[in-house]
Formats: C-alpha cells, sequence, structure tokens
C-alpha cells in the first residue's frame, strides 16, 4: 500500500478531508523516471493558506516549465490528521504523486512570517528528515528556504542548507540546473554544491558563515569560511516583469480556501517608504507591469478557472501608475461576465470616486483603510504621510455609494507612541462614524459596521526601525486595555492582536543563529502552528527559552546601536543602511519623507539595476 493509499484511509476520521486528496485539477504531475530532479514546494500552513499564496504558484509553475524538473507540492497536515499520520507511521507526502519528501532531491520551503518556523520544522519530522543541516547526509533532500523571513534566517539558518534571497523565478531554477550539471557530470558532493551555490546571485548558505559574538551577547562578527564566498549575498529581482514568467492556469482546490480568486500582480515594490514596513523596504525598486499585460493575464486565469472575481495585487494598489487604464480595460468584460473586481490595498488619499464607482459596480461588502496612527504627529514618524482628511474624504465617498462596513487598521507600541496617540485612534473612529450620520439617511445604506483592528508593532529587518525595541510585553497589553478604555461608540468594533505572539515574533524577526536550540526544542515537544490561537503557547515558549538559556527580551525589546552588526548583515538588500539609519533620525524628529514618485531619496536601490534605470542616485 502507498503512502497516498494509506493517507486515504484516514480521511473520514479528520475534519476538511479535502486537504489531502490531491488529484487537484491543473495540478502537474510527471514520470519520476522522466525527469533529472524532482523539486518539493512546502508551505509551512495550513492547505487552505498555502493554496491562496500567489508566490508559491508562480515557482510551482516556473519549475514544471523545465522539462526536466518536477515540482510538487505540500503543505502542513492540521492537528488531527497530523496525530493520525504519527499514529499510523505514515510521513509527509506530496500532493501530486503522494512520495514522502524523502524521495526529493530537493524540499524548499516558503517562510512568509516568523511564527511558521516550528511547522516548517515540523513538517521534516514528519517527513523524516533530520533538522539540523549539519546531520543530514549526502543521501537527504537539499532543504531550500526563501520568502520575507529568508531576509534574516538566522533563527532557522541551522536547519537550511541554502536560501533564495529575494525574487526566486531566476536564481531558483539557476540553482536546478547546477545540481543537474553536478550530477550529469558525476562530481556532485554536498559540500562542493553549496560551495558554487554560493556563487548564484541570491543564494545564501549560511554553513558557508562564520559568526562570532561579544561577551554581552551581540554579534561581533559575520566571515565567510573561504575567499570565493560573497561576504554580502545580494537579492534577486525579476527587471522586467511583462515578460517574466506568470502561470496560465492555477491549481484548484476541492475546498475553499483563503483566496479562491483570480490573483495578478500589478507590480513589485512600493514608492511610500513607511518606516515600519519591511516589504515597503526589501522589495525595492518600484517595477510595473502594463496595463495590457495584467488585462491579458487576467482574462487568460478566469476562462482557465472559472472564478468570479479578479484580483489586483500589489503593497499599495492606488500607487499603480496607470490604475485607471487598467480598470477600464478589465471592466470592458468583467462587467458582462459578473467577474468581481477586488482592489485589497487602497490608500486613503488615492481613493476617488471614479475608483469606488468601478469598484461598487462589480464588488460588494466593506472596505479597508489603513491610517496606522491615531495623530498626524505619529503618522509624520512612521512616513505614513496621510490625514485625519484623507480618511474623511475617503469614507465619505464609500458611504455614499453604499458602504456601510469599514474596517480600520492600526498599530500600537510605535516608536515614540503616547497615550495621545493611542487616544487618537478612537477618535479617528469617532470621526468616521460622525462623518456616516452627517450623510443624508437616502443617501447611506444602513447598518453602520466600523471595525478597529490593531496589532502590536514588531522591529523588523531592512526597515529604519530595525534597531529600536519592541515595547516590554506588559507595556504592550497595557496599551491594549487603554485603548479599550477609550473606545466607547457603540458602533466601533475593537479588536486586537495577542501582544505575546507578537512579543514572539519580534524575538525571531531580530534573531540569530543562538535560537535554533530553542527552536529545534519546540518543535520536538510539539510546538507548531504558533499563527493560531489555538496552538499558540506562550508559557510553553517561555520555558523552552529558559531551558536553553535564552533571555527573549534581548532580541524582542533591546535598543541596538547605531554601528553594531545586525545577524542579518550578510545579507543586501538593496537599500543602504545609511539611508535606514537617516530615515530613523527624520522619524524621531517627525519628519516625513517624499515618496519616490515625488522625490528620489537616494535609498540605494538603483544598485539592482543601473544608474537611473528606477532611481536618480
Amino acid at each position: 500500500m502507498t503512502h497516498q493509499q494509506r493517507i486515504d484511509t484516514l480521511l473520514k476520521t479528520v475534519s476538511k478531508p479535502g486537504r489531502y486528496i490531491g488529484a487537484e485539477y491543473g495540478q502537474v504531475q510527471k514520470d519520476s523516471a522522466a525527469v533529472k530532479l524532482r523539486f518539493a514546494l512546502c508551505f509551512p500552513d495550513t492547505y487552505e493558506i498555502g493554496m491562496s499564496n500567489l508566490g508559491v504558484r508562480i515557482l510551482y509553475d516556473v519549475l514544471n516549465r523545465a522539462e526536466d524538473i518536477a515540482c510538487e507540492r505540500a503543505y502542513a497536515p492540521w492537528l488531527d490528521m497530523d496525530r493520525a499520520m504519527r499514529a499510523h507511521g505514515i510521513p509527509l507526502c506530496t500532493m501530486e504523486s503522494g512520495e514522502q519528501l524523502t524521495a526529493f532531491e530537493m524540499v524548499g520551503f516558503s517562510l512568509q512570517y516568523e511564527l511558521c518556523y516550528t511547522t516548517a520544522l515540523h513538517m521534516l519530522d514528519l517527513a523524516g528528515i533530520p533538522l539540523y543541516a549539519a546531520e543530514r547526509d549526502e543521501s537527504a533532500p537539499l532543504i531550500i528556504g526563501g520568502g520575507p523571513c529568508a531576509y534574516n534566517a538566522e533563527p532557522v539558518a541551522d536547519f537550511f542548507d541554502v536560501f533564495a534571497i529575494g525574487e526566486a523565478e531566476e536564481s531558483l531554477p539557476e540553482l536546478c540546473r547546477l545540481y543537474i550539471r553536478m550530477k550529469e557530470a558525476g562530481g556532485y558532493t554536498k559540500q562542493g554544491f553549496l560551495r558554487e551555490a554560493a556563487k548564484i546571485g541570491g543564494m545564501y548558505v549560511p554553513s558557508l558563515y562564520e559568526v562570532s559574538y561579544r561577551e554581552d551577547g551581540r554579534v561581533a562578527g559575520i566571515v565567510p569560511r573561504y575567499g570565493d564566498v560573497p561576504a554580502k549575498v545580494r537579492k534577486r529581482i525579476v527587471a522586467d516583469l511583462d515578460s517574466a514568467p506568470f502561470p496560465t492556469h492555477f491549481v484548484l482546490p476541492y475546498i475553499e480556501t483563503v483566496h479562491d480568486r483570480v490573483v495578478v500582480e500589478v507590480n513589485r515594490g512600493c514608492i511610500r517608504g513607511c518606516r515600519f514596513c519591511q516589504a515597503g523596504m526589501v522589495c525595492r525598486p518600484n517595477r510595473e507591469k502594463k496595463p495590457e499585460t495584467l488585462a491579458r493575464q487576467a482574462r487568460c486565469l478566469y476562462e482557465n478557472t472559472g472564478y468570479d472575481e479578479v484580483s489586483l495585487v500589489s503593497l499599495s494598489i492606488s500607487d499603480y501608475s496607470k490604475l485607471d487604464e487598467l480598470t477600464r480595460l478589465l471592466l470592458t468584460w468583467t462587467d458582462d461576465a459578473h467577474v468581481g473586481l477586488s482592489l485589497p490595498s487602497l490608500r486613503l488619499d488615492s481613493f476617488s470616486q471614479e475608483l469606488m464607482e468601478r469598484v461598487s459596480s462589480v464588488r460588494q461588502g466593506g472596505l479597508t483603510f489603513a491610517p496606522e496612527a491615531g495623530t498626524q504627529r505619529l503618522r509624520d514618524v512612521i512616513n505614513k504621510n496621510i490625514t485625519e482628511a484623507d480618511l474623511v474624504r475617503a469614507v465619505d465617498i464609500a458611504f455614499r455609494n453604499g458602504k456601510s462596513s469599514v474596517k480600520l487598521y492600526f498599530m500600537q507600541g510605535l516608536p515614540t507612541e503616547g497615550q495621545e496617540d493611542l487616544r487618537g485612534i478612537a477618535r479617528l473612529a469617532d470621526k468616521v462614524t460622525e462623518t456616516y450620520r452627517a450623510i443624508p439617511k437616502e443617501q447611506r445604506s444602513r447598518g453602520l459596521n466600523v471595525t478597529v483592528s490593531v496589532s502590536c508593532f514588531i522591529p523588523k529587518p531592512f526597515t529604519p526601525f530595525q534597531w529600536d525595541g519592541q515595547d516590554p510585553l506588559g507595556t504592550l497589553e497595557e496599551k491594549q486595555q487603554f485603548l479599550r478604555g477609550e473606545i466607547t461608540n457603540r458602533q466601533v468594533r475593537y479588536h486586537w492582536h495577542d501582544a505575546r505572539a507578537s512579543h514572539l515574533e519580534a524575538v525571531f524577526a531580530r534573531g540569530d543563529r543562538r535560537l535554533a536550540p530553542a527552536l529545534a526544542t519546540a518543535c520536538r515537544e510539539g510546538l507548531f502552528f504558533d499563527a493560531w490561537d489555538e496552538c499558540f503557547d506562550f508559557d510553553k515558549w517561555m520555558e523552552v527559552f529558559r531551558r536553553c538559556g535564552i533571555d527573549p527580551t534581548f532580541y524582542a525589546n533591546r535598543v541596538m546601536e547605531k554601528d553594531e552588526t545586525l545577524p542579518w548583515d550578510m545579507i543586501d538588500c538593496g537599500v543602504s543602511k545609511a539611508f535606514l539609519w537617516r530615515e530613523r533620525e527624520r522619524a524621531y524628529a517627525a519628519r516625513p519623507t517624499p515618496n519616490c514618485a515625488e522625490q528620489c531619496s537616494g535609498c540605494g536601490a538603483n544598485c539592482l539595476g543601473g544608474e537611473g534605470r528606477w532611481c536618480r542616485a
């Protein structure tokens, strides 16, 4: 009986068996005997979340375009299935062939979020693959990491062989080609392959770097072990998005996933420069697809999937320079086909009546905006570059066009934040309800619903606030309760994120390799799915840190010095450290920085494509 057949026998005993049956429409399954390399692409979260990730969809398509490479998928089984698989001795298998991960030459993980680290390790363990790279012999698969967390991969560096830094559509096939060439030449060894892999642009091989530490715990130095290993690994980018590969088909699930829709990527990068936002820095420079390309890709995916919604994905869709032209092109067929148009990342200062009318013609439901901070002073600190007037104007347009549900995203614990900034969140929510009530009843929909959702600030690498510590856990919780008391409007609902989970996220966001024993211990003691409330166990984590001799506050709460070596200093994201520090100084002076469309601020991203190609300085 194959592993997949054994899994099939368990399906009646678990929730959502559609997560595990495979054989979806659009999947690619190749004859293993006809290919030279098999790649298992893993997402360390549930099937519903992993199936919605556009990056995984793109890489699945890119690798399977090569005739001699087979790429298959694997997701983390939910708790009930995980218990059943362990009880029956069934290892983690891929969706396409039902073979366990040890049958593949490479196993790649998309690391989207620090709290998925233990889930990735749990998947390795369930597959029968040793956790530590040093414990895996020549017969074991090579473990590859990528995604946003790869920009500081140090907490999980001991578990991975290679990390793809930046955009992997070109670098990952190059890595696969290197493996195939070395195998065919007959001189392959794991160590030899890793030495050669380090020469591929954007490939970081952690075992080839020596990290030393000071007596006070700070990083003393990061030095390559060999002369031909780069001191810094510069991220890879795709220069021309119009010619970049993009799927013409999606694998279609049998069950509902987080995003059941056509997704087209409008651009990469962001012109705004919010000082808390890692994606806005590491995804630079801003590059756009042509409207014709996007309209063609959207129509192709609609015809090949049958989805009834098209989502335009971007860090800030309102900043796409040809949004009017794109929406016109899409509406030439989406209206007649009854296909919805979703713009999930609208900015307050770019929201217009015309755009509202186009979205309203095809989309129902509420709108989401992100003021991020409650006062103008603090919005200037974080360089949000929006005003209270922008919010009032945007919600007024929304309410006058039939919307009655608005969600507002904020952060608490931002650098320089005080009680007045927290009160400002409640006041902005009140302003939204006042704007609604000021509209004549016959011109607005009934049932006002305003939701204030507040997350905790987490200092992220490669942002101007990377040096800043997170507020102590007790302070975060006090601020949450303070804001709860300030929101007295019955038409406003207040949601907040678990500060304990945010504390753990900050530990791993700014962590180094000395966190590996805690991650391994947590994995062996059954901690995974840490991003899920029903699985997160803060007390167990604190006990793990205690037993491993780790002070989590050293990583989460400490203010780093300007000139100290940061754990991620071997990575070059294209934005200079000097620029980030200048932005931090401007933040503490509450001085905004113009966006890239208005004025070049010399962030350094021009180094990724030549002088003047995207940036002027």
